[in-house]
Formats: structure tokens, sequence, C-alpha cells
């Protein structure tokens, strides 16, 4: 689930960067060493923006204040405890379109598969796919060798808005992804992941995006942008429902809600509103139960909100890069 993948067969970064609206976070992760020890936050930073600096969207500028968003990409970077060179990036949902699409039969051919997926996203594609960056990664199968794949599509200039920014303070961005899929890896990475369906409910001042996982497949995503007239139980229903009629569904095994709001006590809000609509325990999307903080280090305000994505996206590349 990645905009940009060049790292095939390289170390992992040396920290994770994210640009939201509202601030710039970075965090790195240490291996303890022990026997079943595992990885833990060793260190983190994160620094306000000032309004308007990033205005996420599909389609128009995103950085608006280059100067202002460098300053703090640098600062955080400066603030950790290791030098940073390479960076994985995280960036806001709504500056892409996740699509998922399926087809009954899956060329053999990468390249043929390539051509494939961006002529079926070109058809939904708010711009020329000339001007896209264009990535997916193979989800759920189906029999007879359907297979249905997620499908990232962003503006190459609006991506290179963000690279540049961190390339200026001084890091290549070698990766690319969305901060709700971080947070998808982030579960993934856990060792409670269910084998059946599971629904994560992110939350950010500028919008909420929502995802139904069948054990690691995504098999359903939206996103509803702050201001929209469609409430957040009002999403949650109509997901559910087309959960129950399309998607063959059973009842989630788990709920998971995290984030944060564009008031204090949205969350809470969010989660009450979620187990009255679903009948189940809503829990709280916790980064510390898979990488917990160094021992100097300790969990405070939103420091949950910040760590969730920072921590999935370096779980998955090493993951990908490291095999652990």
């Amino acid at each position: 689930m990645s905009l940009l993948a060049s790292w095939l067969a390289s170390p992992p970064p040396d920290a994770a960067v994210e640009i939201a609206p509202e601030r710039v976070s970075a965090a790195v992760l240490v291996d303890r060493g022990t026997r079943g020890a595992g990885l833990a936050v060793r260190s983190f930073a994160s620094e306000p923006l000032p309004p308007g600096a990033v205005a996420a969207s599909l389609a128009a500028h995103n950085i608006l204040d280059h100067r202002a968003v460098t300053a703090a990409v640098r600062a955080v970077l400066g603030r950790l405890d290791t030098r940073v060179a390479r960076v994985a990036l995280i960036i806001p949902d709504v500056a892409a379109k996740v699509s998922l699409v399926r087809f009954d039969q899956v060329p053999a051919r990468r390249d043929d598969l390539d051509q494939l997926v961006r002529w079926q996203v070109r058809k939904s594609a708010p711009f020329a796919i000339d001007d896209a960056c264009v990535s997916y990664t193979s989800g759920a199968r189906g029999a007879g060798g359907a297979a249905e794949f997620v499908v990232v599509l962003a503006r190459r200039n609006i991506v290179e808005e963000y690279e540049r920014v961190c390339a200026d303070a001084g890091a290549y961005a070698g990766l690319v992804d969305l901060a709700t899929f971080s947070v998808l890896n982030l579960v993934l990475a856990s060792s409670t992941v269910p084998a059946s369906d599971w629904l994560a409910v992110h939350m950010r001042p500028e919008y909420t995006s929502i995802a139904i996982v069948r054990g690691a497949d995504v098999i359903f995503f939206r996103n509803r942008p702050e201001g929209d007239e469609e409430t957040l139980a009002d999403l949650v229903h109509q997901t559910a429902m087309y959960y129950q009629d399309r998607l063959s569904g059973q009842g989630f095994a788990r709920v998971l809600l995290g984030g944060s709001g564009r008031a204090p006590g949205a969350v809470d809000l969010a989660r009450r509103s979620l187990e009255e609509r679903l009948g189940t325990v809503v829990e709280p999307i916790d980064p510390t139960r898979v990488a917990p903080l160094s021992d100097r280090l300790s969990v405070t305000g939103d420091l949950l909100d910040i760590l969730a994505p920072l921590t999935g996206m370096l779980l998955r590349t090493r993951r990908e890069t490291v095999g652990v």
C-alpha cells in the first residue's frame, strides 16, 4: 500500500516522517536486542505548522508554505537521537484516491498487469493518468484466478511537493504512503490480527477514513472529508450495510478507532457512537502494544495519534527490507 517504492533490497529508512496539515512528526525505532523483546520507539518529535502551510487536496497544491514546512521537517529530524539521511514519508489520505479493482483473470507479466491497472483506474481518475503516480498491492483472491487489487492514485506533482520538502530539509524520501494505510500496517504487525473481518476507523481533523480488512486484505476503503454533510454515524451505517449486502459480511471480530478530531473529545464521541451503532466494544489503536516506548519516553496527550502511522510505516519497511 504505497505510492512510491524504490527500496527493494536496501536497509530500512532511518526514520519515518509524517507531514499533516496541522503538524510534522517523526520517529525512530530501535531493536532492543534481548531475545523476544522486539522493537521499541527510540525517539520521536513533533512540530506544529502555521495554519494554511499544508492544505491536503487531491487536485490542488498541498504545500502552500514551503519554507515553513521545510523548517518543521528539519526541526523534527534534528531532535531525533540519530543522524537521518533516508526517510519513509507519510502524507494525508485526501492527497490521493484509493480504489479497489477486481480482475477475473490476472496477467502473468507484471508489465501487462501495470497497464491493466492503469487502464482500469483511468476511467475514474479526476486528472490525466499520465500525470499520476499509480501504485497497487494485491488484495483478496477469488475463485478461478480472480483477484482484487488496492490501487492508490495521486498527482505526481503533489507527491513531488512533499518529497521536495524532505530533500530541502536534508533527507531523501524513498517511500511515500498514506496515513491510514500506515495505521493499518501497524495493526497488521501485531500478534492479534484476526483471520476474519475487522474494521478500522482513522480520524484526522481534515478527514475520516474507514477500512474493512479481511484477515490481511483490505476489502473496503472510504474517505470522508471534514465538513461533509454525512456524519460518521451515517458513514459507518452505510459501510455496515454495504459490508453485509455486497461483501458477504459475517460481523467484525474487532473494531478499532484512532486518530484525532477537529474538536476536543471528538474521538471519545466517535467511540461511543460506534459502539452504539455496531453493538460491540471499540478498541483504541495503540502503537505501544506493538512497539513500546523506550524507557526514557512516556505516553502523553495525543502521542498515540502521532505515533500510530509513524510506527506502522517503520514496522512495514523493516518487514519488507529485512524480514522482521
